[in-house]
């Protein structure tokens, strides 16, 4: 797999649309892979982080390389701030855990159920907590503590055929320590993300030791 970062321009004033719009910014990402890509075999994922008083980063997971070249175009200048490092940054990783191994993660996703047919947020913090837990089963992972940050509405507009649909998506952020169970589900759930929204920058799921 490789993981990307890119360091954005928060001055730019398409880094701000796609801020506001992450499906957009979704959009800008997959012109980094090829246009016949099968998102059920492979799903980019991303997230943007946006530490207080640092630029914002967008972090990109993908299973091939992806090709940057599109950020020299005229339409993307000023998108990445200019910095002493690489940036974009790309490297690959394989993710070796095993069995009973502890790791700090976090996942910015999108607590939902489905109800009468529809997918409703989940707002209350002990029903997102349970959601993670069962996201945690199904994922090969135990989750032994974790902290939801303030939850937020994340709007964008998806464009369907003759149509333009104005979507609201529940974003919470947790952080915290899991205990690996199942070493392959666990790969298999990094490498598709959690939960839905993914086009919307939910999903994935970040893993380091712990601190």
């Amino acid at each position: 797999m490789y993981l990307t970062r890119l360091i954005l321009n928060p001055r730019n004033r398409r880094v701000q649309k796609e801020i506001a719009d992450p499906y957009q910014m979704h959009r800008s990402i997959m012109r980094a892979f090829p246009d016949d890509l099968v998102t059920e075999k492979e799903r980019a994922l991303f997230r943007i982080d946006a530490p207080r008083g640092r630029p914002p980063s967008l972090l990109v997971q993908s299973l091939g390389r992806p090709d940057w070249s599109w950020l020299a175009e005229d339409g993307a200048r000023g998108y990445l701030l200019a910095t002493d490092e690489p940036n974009p940054w790309v490297k690959e990783f394989a993710l070796e855990v095993k069995p009973g191994q502890v790791l700090a993660f976090r996942l910015r996703g999108n607590p939902t159920v489905k109800r009468g047919g529809k997918r409703l947020g989940l707002y209350r913090e002990e029903e997102q907590v349970a959601w993670l837990g069962r996201k945690a089963e199904q994922g090969g992972f135990r989750v032994l503590s974790a902290t939801t940050s303030a939850e937020k509405l994340v709007g964008g507009v998806v464009h369907r055929e003759s149509r333009k649909d104005h979507l609201q998506l529940l974003s919470v952020q947790f952080d915290g320590l899991m205990q690996v169970i199942d070493a392959d589900c666990l790969r298999r759930a990094v490498q598709k993300g959690i939960g839905s929204g993914k086009g919307f920058g939910f999903g994935m799921l970040s893993l380091a030791p712990p601190a």
